[in-house]
């Protein structure tokens, strides 16, 4: 694992670089930092969501996410280094599959809402689309040392994220909020 801060206020960072986990230096707006500050943000929205009541299950899956955002912000630090894996991956589709039986068939768009913590989990989905882009666009412009999994991580992600939105609200006693079409009004 790379280096561990023992003090935060180092003023290394004044000179417009950050330090990598593997003590190489880069600008603070290299793509692999744009990466790493996305799945940071991430993980604060997560942590803000479990502020609110939820069911205990649901908190502890939200809770294994944090520690796995916690280790693909890792993984980013380090280019080359692995430690998203299969496992991680087979976790959220095995979530993915448990509360997607628990709900009604989709059949009209629905909008961010309802319930304060569905509201929440509406938007820390919004937010891993964005770390999502960052970590395809490092991808793009960084070959190596760029690894598959954090990719797939986040977009499987996404998706559970919209799903705990409903199951969040349907513990809350709600129920999805629906977009209404208003084509073809005039007004």
């Amino acid at each position: 694992m790379g280096n561990r801060l023992s003090k935060i206020a180092t003023r290394t960072g004044d000179d417009g670089t950050t330090g990598l986990g593997d003590g190489s230096r880069v600008s603070k707006d290299d793509a692999r930092i744009a990466a790493i500050g996305d799945v940071d943000e991430l993980n604060s929205c997560i942590g803000v969501l479990l502020c609110e009541p939820m069911p205990s299950d649901v908190r502890d899956a939200l809770t294994q996410i944090q520690n796995d955002l916690f280790d693909l912000g890792g993984e980013l630090s380090i280019p080359g280094h692995s430690m998203i894996q299969n496992s991680h991956l087979a976790q959220l589709d095995a979530w993915l599959e448990e509360y997607n039986a628990t709900l009604p068939p989709l059949k009209e768009f629905i909008l961010p809402g309802g319930s304060r913590a569905a509201a929440l989990a509406h938007v820390a989905r919004t937010v891993c689309r964005r770390a999502e882009r960052a970590i395809v666009a490092l991808g793009r412009v960084q070959t190596a040392g760029v690894n598959e999994a954090p990719r797939r991580y986040v977009n499987r992600l996404s998706d559970l994220m919209f799903v705990l939105a409903r199951v969040l609200n349907r513990a809350d006693g709600g129920k999805d909020m629906l977009w209404e079409s208003r084509r073809g009004s005039n007004g």
